[in-house]
């Protein structure tokens, strides 16, 4: 019995070691359309700026993406003031409890 167990033990950790990094290394591709915003200014959820874009997942609840930091820098001075909707391509993954998304188009709507 121990001589089985082992092999086994070893089959069920690799198994669990390829699907963790296989889940956990995917980025999703996605079009998020709804509000460029700043976190801390107009949403209050920060303490200090940051770019995001509040869009509707499957279920029609509100969901903040955080743009990366080097495209929050980039796309922050034209938002932090005054809140633009407007649509977001590019890639979103998962770090802690907040979902990042990497831009690769950014395009605002005319008010």
């Amino acid at each position: 019995m121990r001589i089985l167990s082992a092999p086994l033990l070893l089959l069920a950790f690799a198994v669990v070691a390829l699907t963790g990094v296989h889940a956990g290394g995917k980025d999703d591709k996605v079009t998020l359309k709804g509000t460029i915003t700043c976190a801390k200014c107009d949403l209050g959820k920060e303490s200090t700026c940051m770019t995001v874009i509040v869009a509707k997942d499957k279920d029609k609840k509100d969901v903040t993406y955080y743009f990366d930091p080097a495209s929050s820098k980039k796309y922050h001075g034209k938002i932090c003031t005054e809140a633009s909707p407007g649509t977001v391509e590019g890639t979103v993954k998962t770090e802690g409890e907040k979902k990042i998304v990497t831009p690769t188009k950014v395009t605002f709507e005319k008010q």
